[in-house]
């Protein structure tokens, strides 16, 4: 791998993490059509790598909030042996805790169904689809009426529910940014709490994910005689993938709130109308 390729999928990762444009259906895509190695296959240390880079730009952005779940995790256990446990509403953070418990479970299931989820990736046509989709989804969560609903009085059904949107996204092409954020904007949150609950919401997902690739990572590849000799290449797409990241973090904030989200609608159609006419002529025309 070069640097420059190291370059390009940290720019991919980071922009395409964040962004409501499917990171993993643009991966898909690019492997698809442009004929370059499967990365996440023969570099699967720095597909891992890369993901930390974006969990990085989280915990920049949110770092305020996360501190303080740190904290009211520890509280929350405590209170439940004392005598006081119970007897008063637990403060915003502490329910921010659970509602990311809550939201993670639905994950957990779709590990049972990663085998057949992994085989979309070979079919551009179901990943265009599902960016169509998502094109749809972030269009109409423009339209909805501003939420006012914020960690204090969210339901925990409502972090199931974008739970569940969370794990229906781990399809190539559904946006989890998109699919997280527009869910729940139509269960009435506040449109900075929404951003705010699906990154932070990110973030156990992101470790779980890690944690399992890392294994296969580690087993896969001969790490001193082909990973060491590549780890300043790595390192270059990481920084690439969190600097980008942040910023589009920002980007996603900053648009949200003004009621402009849904924009991207526009650039999910096109990239999955192209790509759907591309797919259809490359697999059944000139197969």
């Amino acid at each position: 791998m070069s640097y420059l390729m190291s370059i390009l999928m940290g720019l991919i990762q980071g922009v395409a993490e964040f962004l409501p444009i499917s990171s993993s259906g643009h991966l898909a895509l690019f492997q698809a059509f442009f004929g370059v190695e499967d990365v996440e296959a023969n570099h699967m240390l720095f597909t891992v790598m890369l993901h930390f880079g974006t969990f990085i730009s989280v915990c920049v952005v949110y770092w305020r909030d996360i501190v303080a779940m740190i904290r009211e995790f520890f509280l929350g256990i405590a209170a439940l042996f004392s005598r006081q446990g119970g007897k008063s509403a637990p403060p915003p953070e502490r329910r921010l805790v659970l509602l990311i418990i809550v939201g993670t479970l639905p994950l957990l299931v779709m590990v049972f169904l990663k085998d057949y989820i992994d085989q979309l990736f070979v079919n551009s046509i179901p990943v265009s689809l599902m960016l169509l989709i998502t094109g749809f989804i972030l269009f109409f969560s423009d339209r909805l009426s501003r939420g006012r609903k914020t960690a204090k009085n969210t339901k925990l059904t409502d972090g199931l529910l974008i739970g569940c949107a969370q794990a229906v996204a781990v399809i190539p092409g559904i946006s989890r940014s998109g699919a997280t954020i527009s869910s729940g904007m139509m269960l009435g949150l506040n449109r900075d709490f929404a951003v705010r609950y699906s990154f932070l919401l990110s973030l156990p997902a992101i470790v779980g994910a890690n944690i399992l690739e890392l294994k296969d990572a580690l087993e896969a590849e001969n790490f001193a005689e082909t990973v060491v000799p590549l780890l300043p290449v790595y390192l270059v797409g990481v920084l690439v993938a969190a600097v980008v990241g942040y910023f589009a973090i920002r980007l996603v904030k900053s648009l949200a709130d003004k009621g402009k989200f849904g924009k991207f609608a526009y650039y999910c159609w096109a990239v999955g109308a192209v790509s759907l006419v591309a797919g259809i002529l490359k697999f059944y025309v000139f197969a």
